[in-house]
């Protein structure tokens, strides 16, 4: 550079040297005065090598400025590639997505982070603060608006705030936004640099552990979380309880947090329960005990409780938490089920040995009396309010003969725990009932409608689904419509392992609105039949239910019956 100074400042010289001495030629042939040329001629000399020298100096002042200049823009460029790079270098270690909002122009500048956490391509993405706030979340927006506004207007330099931000895929991230704002000499913001931060993870995590939190506190169980060892031969310490445990022993946190549960131990504990802790800690292994423990006012309470040890990824035993529930009504309600139980299992033997007693005992008197009625019948009475007397004890001793036989087929039912079972030709059975009820049938001539295709073999107590059958026809016999024909359709089909068998009649039916409950009763009349009594569709019901069976009734007065039984294979 400095040689390029001399040689600028050589030419220079060389010029007003030429032009010099070509200004004193002319003054020679023209000047009228001899020595007016060689003055002149040495004042340009002089002036020319003044004016060089100075042109020199101050082309060196400005070459050294130009340098000094040179090396700060140097240096600004250096530092402002540095810069960048540290940005980006910062932008892609953090993840963040970086803004640079020029705020009087209202131009957004986004970084490569708008594409690689939210997904928008580069020509998606607006360069104004509307599409900024076009894509925060419509609950948040207001909101966030507010806040960056008035932030803008006050004097802090620093702004954050939390927010969902749409991505391309139109889903929410939650987002933490923290911005930097530079302003003028007059203090009126016009630049502001961010960095966007996706915290969706953390925001999921953290409603994730309030609805846990939520959970512990609001539950009714109790929770406890105590140490993972034994603490000087005691349970370990308890770090943590729940309202709930609280409430249940009546031990607030502070007076329990740092005890061992050995605290609820009472003298009516079991020490096997016990063992059963200290096993479950020394195996380092889940438990499920139910205990009886005291509450602080030493009042006793049944617990069930679960102890779950927990490890961390070093599986390596860090806590045990235990989540406890006051059985103790519970506990009482099962003592008096039990108690109740046996009550009700003592009574029945004792109302079935009682029914044993009087079946067997009426049954040698009403011989006899049967017996002696039978010889009178031979005996000519000529005396007719003794013969009305006679047939009204005859009467009587016949009705009380049917109620003892009557007990006893219900006692052979009730009694019989275990029925035999065999395969049964529906076929045979339905022909040895009709042929039972033949008379019966001869005076309804109804029509008998039996479809058993589908199933022609069941395997079944043969005497009870004949005397089921015998039953449901002679129902349909007795109270068939006086109107109408009487018709009755029998069918069976197969379902998997179930048999259904549907019997339906067109008879007066019955009003289950109001006899529903009592339908399969003992010794319930729903129509004034003199020989009805009210016994049949008990027998009925108990041997379905004696064979682990099921039986339904639809009826409609005046329409007819149908029964759909339902037997297990």
């Amino acid at each position: 550079m400095k040689n390029k100074i001399n040689q600028i400042t050589i030419i220079y010289l060389l010029i007003a040297l030429f032009t010099a001495i070509i200004l004193y030629k002319l003054l020679l042939n023209y000047s009228s005065d001899e020595n007016y040329p060689l003055y002149n001629f040495i004042k340009d000399i002089v002036f020319v090598f003044s004016t060089g020298i100075a042109y020199k100096y101050i082309m060196s002042r400005n070459e050294k400025t130009n340098i000094d200049i040179l090396e700060k823009h140097n240096i600004a460029n250096h530092e402002i590639t540095a810069s960048n790079e540290r940005y980006d270098a910062v932008a892609k270690a953090t993840s963040d997505t970086l803004w640079d909002w020029e705020i009087q122009e209202d131009k957004i500048l986004w970084n490569k982070g708008i594409k690689d956490i939210f997904g928008y391509d580069k020509d998606q993405v607006g360069d104004g603060s509307k599409w900024w706030f076009d894509n925060i979340h419509p609950e948040d927006s207001i909101k966030m608006s507010i806040k960056l506004y008035s932030f803008i207007e006050q004097k802090t330099d620093n702004w954050q705030d939390e927010y969902r931000f749409k991505c391309a895929d139109n889903t929410y991230k939650y987002v933490l936004d923290r911005g930097y704002i530079l302003k003028d000499e007059k203090g009126k913001g016009i630049r502001m640099i961010g960095a966007i931060q996706d915290i969706t993870k953390q925001k999921k995590e953290e409603l994730r552990l309030k609805l846990l939190e939520t959970v512990i506190l609001q539950t009714r169980d109790s929770i406890v979380i105590t140490e993972a060892n034994f603490n000087e031969g005691k349970l370990p310490k308890i770090i943590y309880v729940n309202p709930a445990f609280s409430h249940m022993t009546g031990y607030e946190p502070e007076e329990i947090i740092g005890q061992s549960p050995d605290i609820l131990k009472g003298k009516n504990t079991s020490l096997e329960d016990i063992n059963k802790i200290i096993s479950a800690i020394k195996n380092k292994e889940e438990a499920f005990i139910e205990t009886l423990s005291n509450k602080k006012n030493r009042e006793e309470y049944w617990i069930r409780f679960s102890m779950i040890p927990i490890f961390n990824l070093e599986q390596e035993l860090t806590h045990w938490v235990s989540i406890q529930k006051d059985v103790s009504i519970e506990k009482k309600q099962e003592k008096e089920k039990e108690q109740l139980i046996r009550e009700l299992t003592q009574n029945n033997k004792d109302l079935k040995q009682f029914s044993y007693i009087t079946s067997h005992n009426l049954r040698a008197p009403l011989s006899n009396l049967t017996g002696l009625l039978n010889l009178i019948e031979d005996i000519p009475i000529n005396d007719s309010e003794l013969k009305e007397i006679l047939e009204g004890f005859q009467k009587s001793t016949n009705l009380l003969n049917e109620t003892v036989n009557d007990l006893n087929k219900v006692i052979i039912i009730k009694d019989n725990a275990s029925i035999t079972k065999e395969d049964v030709l529906l076929k045979e059975i339905f022909e040895k009932v009709r042929q039972q009820l033949s008379f019966k049938i001869d005076l309804c001539t109804p029509i008998i409608n039996i479809d058993i295709a589908q199933l022609t073999c069941i395997n079944i107590n043969k005497s009870y689904i004949e005397s089921i059958l015998l039953n449901l026809l002679t129902n349909s016999l007795k109270f068939k419509a006086e109107n109408r024909q009487l018709i009755v359709n029998i069918s069976t089909k197969q379902i998997d392992d179930t048999t259904i068998l549907t019997f339906q009649d067109n008879g007066i039916g019955i009003d289950l609105k109001r006899n529903g409950d009592k339908v399969f009763g003992l010794y319930q009349r729903f129509h004034n039949y003199p020989d009805s009594k009210g016994l049949g569709l008990y027998l009925v019901k108990s041997q379905v239910e004696a064979m682990g069976g099921t039986i339904n009734i639809e009826s409609k007065v005046d329409k007819g019956t149908i029964f759909t039984i339902t037997l297990k294979n």
